[in-house]
């Protein structure tokens, strides 16, 4: 199901800021010509209601100035209603009333530690992540998680603390890591199995890790922009068994190859002998000689010679 996005529902209205610093010095030039005339004039009450009226009024032109950062955004509220938000970055001026919650759009990394997981089969094993994320939907990221906020000292504009993101991201690349380990084993238990792991499945693992997350930061408006597993190995406890376990399976494998070969060269020997007329072995002689053939090609270390000068029996 699509989710809506609240940012296209109002474009906002803002001005050039440059403009109305200027208008905001023609303001306080006026309200100040004006009160020396009537204080010239003898019109105290009058003097003193234009410079109070006049300074309200040129403070609060003042207050609606916003300054937007490139990759910044400000997300305006008009008493607890959403209006709208400015991304582009520039100098600008909004209604005053509007309060301002400025957020961060550049990408950020995250690299937690290594968690400890049981995989498909059960077995204890250590993975890691690599995560790259920005904030995507500014409605989501200010109003439908629980965040930090801080206020800036010179501008006075509510700023969304980035750090209640980091916890929130943290949390659930953490849940999400899990379960995305749980659902595949480590490596294949039998060699000739086809089935997608940890270990040979990169692409489709990291797929799988980065729709997983997708779906769980969506509720904050952060969008991944890429999710990778960047750590895996099994636990401690096991990783020496499960190692010569590998072991084992690597030296079958070589044996099976170097039998294969050593058949394929002794049925070739005995053919090019009997071809070439060199001997006449019947069927015992060709069982000993090719028995003889196997130990030399198969032996893990030399095999020193013995001539035999007399029969084969």
């Amino acid at each position: 199901m699509k989710t809506q996005t609240h940012e296209f529902i109002k474009e906002m209205k803002r001005s050039n800021g440059f403009f109305h610093s200027f208008l905001n010095l023609l303001l306080l030039g006026g309200f100040i010509f004006l009160a020396i005339f009537c204080g010239k004039q003898g019109h105290v009450g009058l003097t003193v209601t234009i410079s109070i009226v006049g300074f309200f009024v040129w403070l609060i032109h003042l207050c609606g100035l916003c300054l937007i950062q490139p990759n910044q955004s400000a997300v305006l509220v008009f008493f607890g209603k959403y209006s709208g938000t400015i991304k582009q970055n520039g100098f600008f001026w909004v209604n005053p009333f509007y309060s301002r919650k400025k957020l961060w759009l550049r990408a950020r990394n995250l690299n937690p530690e290594v968690i400890k997981v049981n995989d498909k089969n059960g077995n204890p094993i250590m993975i890691g992540m690599m995560l790259v994320w920005k904030i995507n939907d500014t409605f989501k990221a200010s109003f439908c998680i629980d965040s930090e906020k801080s206020t800036n000292p010179t501008t006075g504009m509510l700023s969304q603390d980035l750090k209640s993101f980091d916890r929130f991201v943290h949390v659930q690349s953490d849940a999400a890591l899990r379960k995305v380990a749980r659902m595949y084993a480590y490596d294949h238990i039998d060699s000739k199995s086809e089935e997608i792991t940890l270990r040979s499945g990169d692409d489709e693992i990291n797929a799988h890790l980065e729709q997983e997350l997708s779906e769980r930061l969506a509720i904050a408006g952060i969008e991944v922009v890429e999710a990778r597993i960047n750590n895996l190995a099994y636990a401690p406890e096991i990783a020496s068994v499960m190692l010569r376990r590998q072991q084992a399976e690597a030296i079958i494998a070589a044996r099976e190859k170097i039998v294969e070969g050593a058949v394929s060269m002794v049925e070739l020997a005995l053919k090019r002998l009997e071809k070439d007329g060199v001997v006449e072995l019947d069927s015992d002689k060709k069982a000993t000689m090719a028995s003889h053939l196997m130990v030399v090609l198969c032996a893990d270390e030399n095999v020193k010679p013995v001539i035999n000068a007399g029969s084969l029996y």
